[in-house]
């Protein structure tokens, strides 16, 4: 079973969800539970399938105290670089939940101060943390509803499958029909961006 959180204090979990796409938006979710709170089902967004995530998504927002899930799209991650704008996007969700946190827990490693509140990047938080698990399951969730959505006038890329991940059907459909409105154009698109200066 996943730890509740790292200190007593209001606490609000923090992930995202597409860094490493090609196409379409990086999305973030922020999640913060009562404190007593166990759902045993949850666990990192990678290591559940669809359906769970669907049906744990449910029950993530009915039983938190707030939640948020907010994106930053394609144009917006060319401008700042996608480190950046994970970051923004984290910040985003912070910022509308209806309850301000007293700590933050981010998943990762990288983070950038946030109102002055108290964070802790822990790597693999997804992994060991119920509240930065369920905020992985939301973000995963809802940006994979918006690019099945985009999927529709875009067939061609089989977004509604590979969720702009660089897959091999992705890659070969960018070289056939080239790239599109919702392709992040600073991307080489067949490589990784890795190492990134924080703004």
């Amino acid at each position: 079973m996943l730890k509740r959180q790292l200190t007593s204090l209001i606490e609000a979990g923090t992930d995202e969800a597409g860094r490493g796409c090609l196409a379409g938006p990086v999305t973030a979710a922020a999640v913060i539970f009562p404190k007593n709170i166990s759902i045993p089902k949850i666990n990192d967004s990678k290591k559940l399938t669809e359906n769970q995530r669907n049906q744990l998504c449910k029950e993530i927002e009915s039983k938190s105290i707030a939640f948020s899930v907010q994106h930053v799209m394609q144009n917006e991650i060319d401008k700042l670089n996608i480190l950046n704008a994970s970051i923004k996007a984290m910040h985003k969700a912070l910022e509308k939940l209806s309850l301000y946190p007293e700590f933050i827990a981010v998943d990762g490693n990288k983070f950038k101060n946030f109102k002055k509140i108290p964070h802790k990047c822990i790597i693999k938080g997804d992994s060991k943390f119920q509240h930065i698990a369920a905020a992985s399951i939301l973000a995963k969730t809802y940006r994979d509803k918006y690019m099945k959505l985009i999927h529709q006038k875009f067939e061609k890329y089989y977004w509604d499958n590979n969720k702009g991940y660089p897959t091999k059907k992705h890659r070969e459909a960018i070289k056939k029909y080239g790239v599109t409105i919702h392709h992040r154009k600073s991307f080489n698109l067949f490589s990784k961006q890795t190492e990134l200066n924080l703004f």
